[in-house]
């Protein structure tokens, strides 16, 4: 089994930062496929950003050149840093993971998912 917990999210101002982790510990062996989600009320859950097992990043068209996808193998942890938010930015943020490729940025893309952390972007 797979676990992934997320954290780091909360409340900023339009044009902040923050960033998010994803912890997974587990059988993380073969977890080629990593992304972020973000899910905000009535709307349907959203593919942020990926990234596959050669360290390659995928981003949604919203958040290009504004977020970035990372990880640390070592400490198998996955990362959001999310510059200049919009109040449109806020959502429930999910990290997901999977064995499975090609990468993407589908919901069901990904197997394994946490419980979500909230971002806040007041105007």
């Amino acid at each position: 089994q797979v676990q992934l917990v997320e954290s780091g999210g909360g409340s900023v101002q339009a044009g902040g930062s923050l960033r998010l982790s994803c912890a997974a510990s587990g059988y993380t062996y073969g977890l080629y496929c990593m992304g972020w989600f973000r899910q905000a009320p009535v709307k349907e859950r959203e593919g942020v950003a990926s990234i596959d097992g050669d360290g390659n990043p995928s981003y949604a068209d919203s958040v290009k050149g504004r977020f970035t996808i990372s990880k640390d193998n070592a400490k198998n942890t996955l990362y959001l840093q999310m510059n200049s938010l919009k109040p449109e930015d806020t959502a429930l943020y999910y990290c997901a993971a999977d064995r499975r490729l090609p990468c993407g940025r589908r919901r069901y893309d990904y197997h394994y998912w946490g419980q979500g952390t909230q971002v806040t972007v007041s105007s």
